[in-house]
């Protein structure tokens, strides 16, 4: 039968990294000690000795462990350890006690050192694999606290994301804005998609979906601007057809580069007559739902904003019924792929969506957010653009 020793094993050289620890000992003796323990354990280690915090403050560059006696000339105490934590950096630190103070490691490691170690009660495998275990927990705390630290940036973000995105501004009871945003950039609750819904009066009601080029932080705050100004320009009571040349202006003074464009839907509705104008700045046209059907708008197409200003044509739509839903949205609802080839969903797949039994079937508020998650699984996953949309519905809605 093979015997097997209790007695802590040697670390093997070429399995660690080598420590680099700084000694704060003004004790020769105790500082002989220590270097010896260190090299029983047979670990590969730096050792730097510093006799006073002053001299341990000048010789922190590199160091990954500080092991901090609290009886220094210049520093007594947990007085010393805070001084010296304040000055630490990402080192870890470990206190070093003697047998009558041990209750000042415990208060030690409450005010944020790593660990503590009573003298004369540690052999070398277990000093150095103390100061090892030490420095890995104080790179897991930063981890966790910059962990923490973007956490509380995206908190944070996400709240002027959710404040930048208008609510409808109406008070007619004859008809419902149904609204839905999911932005395709990375860890944003904003994209470059806009879009708004203001009433002036009692009878005219102006809704608005643009889409600004690019994914980044840049394109939504432009789209941002482009909404807050189109809002604006209508309260202001700019006729309509300066809306689009006047939103076209602040694009082109705020936009980053010249190739930034936008993409436009504008629609005005005309309560009473029950009909609308739309003017599509190349924007996919709105869907129109009634009389049991889906279909595209046919809507003259101007050129996108911000290449070569040009007046966007009009189009007069009317309203076959009292029953009708306009569905406007931007393009990442219909660019996904459909199937394994490299076919979209486009305006005529949406408008099959939309005439689908199981479309039907949904209530109004639901419909956005179903189309998205259709559209998600006909393109194998989610969508990758933008995706705004704004449904306006009367009566029965279909």
């Amino acid at each position: 039968m093979t015997e097997r020793s209790l007695a802590p094993s040697r670390y093997a050289a070429d399995q660690l990294e080598r420590l680099r620890i700084l000694l704060v000992e003004d004790d020769e003796g105790d500082a002989f000690l220590v270097r010896e323990l260190l090299e029983e354990a047979e670990a590969p280690f730096q050792l730097t000795v510093a006799s006073t915090l002053r001299e341990a403050r000048e010789s922190l560059t590199g160091v990954e462990c500080v092991l901090l006696d609290l009886g220094l000339p210049d520093a007594e105490g947990i007085d010393g350890l805070r001084k010296l934590l304040a000055v630490a950096g990402s080192a870890a630190v470990c206190v070093l006690t003697g047998r009558s103070d041990e209750h000042l490691g415990v208060q030690a490691v409450a005010e944020g050192a790593q660990d503590y170690l009573v003298k004369g009660q540690v052999d070398g495998v277990l000093l150095i694999r103390s100061l090892r275990y030490a420095v890995e927990r104080k790179r897991a705390d930063e981890n966790a606290r910059r962990l923490r630290e973007v956490e509380l940036l995206q908190a944070e973000s996400a709240r002027l994301e959710r404040g930048l995105l208008p609510q409808p501004l109406m008070q007619t009871s004859e008809v419902a804005v149904e609204t839905f945003y999911r932005s395709g950039r990375a860890l944003g609750l904003l994209g470059g998609d806009f879009f708004d819904a203001v009433q002036i009066g009692a009878n005219r009601l102006h809704v608005i979906v643009g889409d600004v080029c690019g994914h980044g932080v840049d394109e939504a705050a432009l789209g941002v601007e482009l909404r807050v100004a189109w809002r604006a320009l209508v309260l202001a009571g700019v006729p309509e057809e300066h809306v689009l040349a006047s939103l076209e202006q602040v694009l082109m003074s705020e936009r980053r580069a010249r190739e930034v464009f936008a993409t436009v839907a504008a629609v005005s509705i005309d309560l009473p007559a029950n009909r609308a104008t739309v003017r599509l700045a190349g924007h996919p046209p709105p869907v129109l739902l009634s009389g049991g059907r889906a279909q595209p708008v046919a809507a003259r197409t101007g050129i996108v904003l911000g290449v070569r200003p040009t007046p966007t044509p009009a189009t007069e739509l009317e309203f076959p019924s009292d029953d009708w839903s306009l569905l406007m949205y931007t393009d990442g609802l219909i660019e996904g792929r459909v199937g394994a080839g490299n076919e979209r969903l486009d305006v005529d797949g949406l408008c099959k969506l939309l005439d689908e039994p199981a479309a039907r079937a949904v209530p109004l508020p639901g419909l956005p957010p179903w189309l998205v998650s259709r559209a998600d699984e006909d393109n194998g996953g989610p969508l990758t653009d933008d995706v705004a949309m704004l449904l306006i519905s009367r009566g029965g809605g279909r």
